[in-house]
C-alpha cells in the first residue's frame, strides 16, 4: 500500500518568538510509519520530530512546525489522490491565538506584536477553535480509502473511553480508532470500530494497527 503517516506536535505562535504546544513527540507515528515500511509498504511520514524515528531512511519525511504547515502538507500529499490508508497520529492544535491583552485602565488593550513585551504584569490570550484537520481528510480533500484516527482522553475509565472514541471514530467517517488515556498511553491502547475494539500492548500498538488496516 502507499500510506500517509501524521506525527508529532503543532505549534500555535503567540508572537514571532513564541508559541504554545502540546507534549507529544510523534514516536508513535514514527514507530507505525516505520513498520509499515519494514513490511514493504511505501510510506510518507509528516512530523513535527524528525529526530526520533530510528530509521528515516526507510521513510519519505516532510517536516513540519505549525498548525498550518501540517494543514496545507495533508492537503497536498492527500489531494495528490496517490495513498491507500492514512494513518492520522498527530496532536494536532485545538485552538488558534487570535490576539494577546493587557488589562490597562480596567480595560483589555490589544498589545499583539512580532515579541510581546515582558514588562505587562499580566497577559491575557484570545484562542478561537482551529478546525479539525481529520474532518478535512474526507470533505474537503474527498479521500476514499482506508482511514486511522488517534484518540487520546484525560482521566476516564475504560467504558467512557470506548464511547467517546467511538463518536468521534463516527464523527470523522474512519475506519479505525486508536485510543487511550493519558495516564496508560505508555502501557496500552484500543484498537477497533464500532463495538468491535481490542485492547493492546503499547510494544505491540504498530504492528496491531497495520494488521488491522490489512484486515480491511
Amino acid at each position: 500500500m502507499n500510506i500517509l503517516v501524521t506525527a508529532g506536535n503543532t505549534q500555535t505562535p503567540l508572537d514571532r518568538v513564541r508559541c504554545i504546544t502540546n507534549i507529544f513527540s510523534g514516536r508513535t507515528g514514527g514507530n507505525i510509519a516505520t513498520h509499515a515500511a519494514t513490511r514493504g509498504h511505501t510510506v510518507t511520514l509528516l512530523t513535527s520530530h524528525p529526530e526520533v524515528l530510528d530509521e528515516p531512511s526507510k521513510l519519505h519525511v516532510r517536516k513540519y512546525r505549525t498548525f498550518e504547515d501540517l494543514d496545507t502538507l495533508m492537503a497536498e500529499e492527500i489531494t495528490s489522490g496517490r495513498y491507500d490508508t492514512i494513518i492520522h497520529a498527530a496532536a494536532v492544535s485545538d485552538y488558534h491565538s487570535a490576539g494577546l491583552f493587557s488589562m490597562q485602565d480596567g480595560e483589555l488593550k490589544d498589545v499583539t506584536a512580532g515579541k510581546v513585551k515582558s514588562s505587562h504584569a499580566e497577559l491575557w490570550v484570545k484562542l478561537v477553535p482551529a478546525p479539525k484537520l481529520i474532518d478535512k481528510i474526507r470533505t474537503r480533500w474527498s479521500f476514499k480509502g482506508t482511514l486511522v484516527k488517534f484518540k487520546l482522553e484525560v482521566g476516564l475509565s475504560d467504558h467512557q473511553l470506548l464511547d467517546v472514541a467511538e463518536r468521534s471514530r463516527q464523527q470523522s467517517d474512519a475506519n479505525l480508532m486508536c485510543a487511550n488515556t493519558l495516564e496508560g498511553m505508555q502501557e496500552w491502547a484500543y484498537i477497533g470500530s464500532g463495538s468491535q475494539y481490542q485492547r493492546v500492548e503499547r510494544s505491540e500498538l504498530a504492528t496491531k494497527v497495520l494488521n488491522a488496516i490489512a484486515s480491511l
